[in-house]
C-alpha cells in the first residue's frame, strides 16, 4: 500500500480487488489481516462483461469476501478502477436507494452493512501497490 494511504487504515483489513477480460471474466480478491501478513487470495470466473461492470462485481466480490473472512471487523476496500469506487461511494454517502442495481446486488449477497461500516478507496493500478499488483495477476489467471 501506498505509504501516503496506509495512516488512514490502521486497525483494518485490507481488501484489493480486480477484474480481468480474456477468455472469460476473472475477479480477485486479496486480503490482509494487517499490511506485513501473507496476503489471503480468492478468485472467480464470471461471464464476459463490460470492464466497469466486471470491475464492480470484482469490489462486491471484496466485500462479500472481507465478510466471510472478517465478519464484524473494520476492512478498507480498493480498486483500481474509479467508476467502481465512485459508485460504491455514492451509495455509501447517498443511500442505496438512490441506485437500485446496486441494492439488489449487496441486500441479494447480505453485505449491505459491510459496504456501509467499509473504507472505499481508489489505488492507482499498476502503481507498484503489493494488494493491487497481486489482485491483478490473480484477476487475469481467472479469467483464463
Amino acid at each position: 500500500m501506498p505509504l501516503r494511504l496506509a495512516g488512514r487504515f490502521v486497525g483494518c483489513r485490507l481488501i484489493f480487488s480486480d477484474a480481468s477480460q480474456k477468455r472469460h471474466g476473472g475477479l480477485a480478491v486479496v486480503m490482509f489481516d494487517d499490511p506485513e501478513s501473507a496476503p489471503l487470495v480468492a478468485t472467480r470466473r464470471v461471464a464476459l462483461a463490460g470492464s466497469n461492470e466486471l470491475e464492480l462485481l470484482a469490489a462486491i466480490f471484496g466485500l462479500e469476501q472481507a465478510h466471510r473472512h472478517f465478519p464484524g471487523q473494520p476492512v478498507a476496500l480498493f480498486s483500481d478502477n474509479q467508476d467502481a469506487i465512485v459508485r460504491l461511494g455514492r451509495a455509501k454517502a447517498q443511500g442505496l436507494a438512490q441506485d437500485p442495481a446496486l441494492a439488489r446486488m449487496l441486500m441479494d449477497l447480505e453485505i449491505a452493512s459491510v459496504l456501509d461500516q467499509a473504507s472505499v478507496c481508489w489505488v492507482q493500478g499498476h502503481g507498484g501497490c503489493r494488494g493491487n499488483t497481486l489482485a491483478d495477476l490473480h484477476a487475469r489467471e481467472a479469467a483464463g
